[in-house]
C-alpha cells in the first residue's frame, strides 16, 4: 500500500512544469528510476478536450524525445512567422498563376521545365522503310554520282567505322557505336 501511495505523490509531487503551448496545453517531465536506470518520464495536459491534433510539431518532438530541450516561446514565434510568411507565398502564387491562366487564354499556367514530347517525324527517320527516307535515298543517289573516287572511299569508311560494333575514337573524334550485347 505504501508504494503505491508513493508513487502516487512521486508522480504529482516530482513533476516539473516545462513548458505551455499557445492552445494552453501544459508539457510536464520527471526522472524516474525504472530497473536501476533514470529514465526521463515527458507528458502532457490538455487544456479541455484531448485533442492530439492541438499539439504543435515541436512539442510532439519533445514528447517523442527527439528533441532534448523544449521549444522556447521565442523559437515557437518565430516558426509560427515563417510557416504565415510561407503561407502568404503561397497564396500569392496561385494569383499569379490564376492571372497568367487568364492572360495566356489556352496555354497552361505551370511549366514543368520538361521539353515537349518526342518528335514525331525524328521517330519515323529511324527506320529504314520510311515513306520519307525514299525521297532522300534518291537524292543520296543523285549525290553518289558527283562524288570522286577519293570522296566515295572515304564516305564508306565513314559508315564502316559509324557501324562497328565498339565505340572509336577519343576526345572530340569520338563517335558512339551501336554495340549491341552477343547472342
Amino acid at each position: 500500500m505504501s508504494k503505491i501511495f508513493s508513487r502516487i505523490v512521486g508522480f504529482f509531487g516530482n513533476r516539473t512544469q516545462v513548458g505551455i503551448d499557445k492552445a494552453g496545453n501544459r508539457y510536464f517531465t520527471r526522472k524516474e528510476e525504472i530497473d536501476g536506470i533514470m529514465k526521463e518520464k515527458r507528458w502532457v495536459i490538455f487544456k479541455g478536450e484531448q485533442d492530439p491534433t492541438s499539439i504543435p510539431v515541436e512539442w510532439i518532438c519533445w514528447l517523442n524525445g527527439q528533441r532534448k530541450r523544449a521549444p522556447t516561446l521565442e523559437e515557437m514565434a518565430e516558426l509560427e512567422a515563417r510557416r504565415e510568411l510561407v503561407k502568404q507565398n503561397i497564396a500569392r502564387l496561385k494569383e499569379e498563376e490564376q492571372r497568367r491562366l487568364k492572360e495566356g487564354g489556352v496555354r497552361k499556367g505551370i511549366t514543368t521545365g520538361k521539353v515537349g514530347g518526342p518528335d514525331l517525324q525524328s521517330f519515323i527517320r529511324q527506320f529504314p522503310g520510311s515513306s520519307e527516307e525514299g525521297g532522300k535515298a534518291k537524292e543520296a543517289s543523285e549525290e553518289e554520282e558527283k562524288r570522286t573516287p577519293e570522296e566515295t572511299r572515304r564516305q564508306e569508311e565513314e559508315e564502316e567505322i559509324s557501324e562497328s560494333s565498339e565505340p572509336t575514337g577519343s576526345g572530340p573524334t569520338f563517335r558512339p557505336g551501336t554495340w549491341q550485347p552477343p547472342t
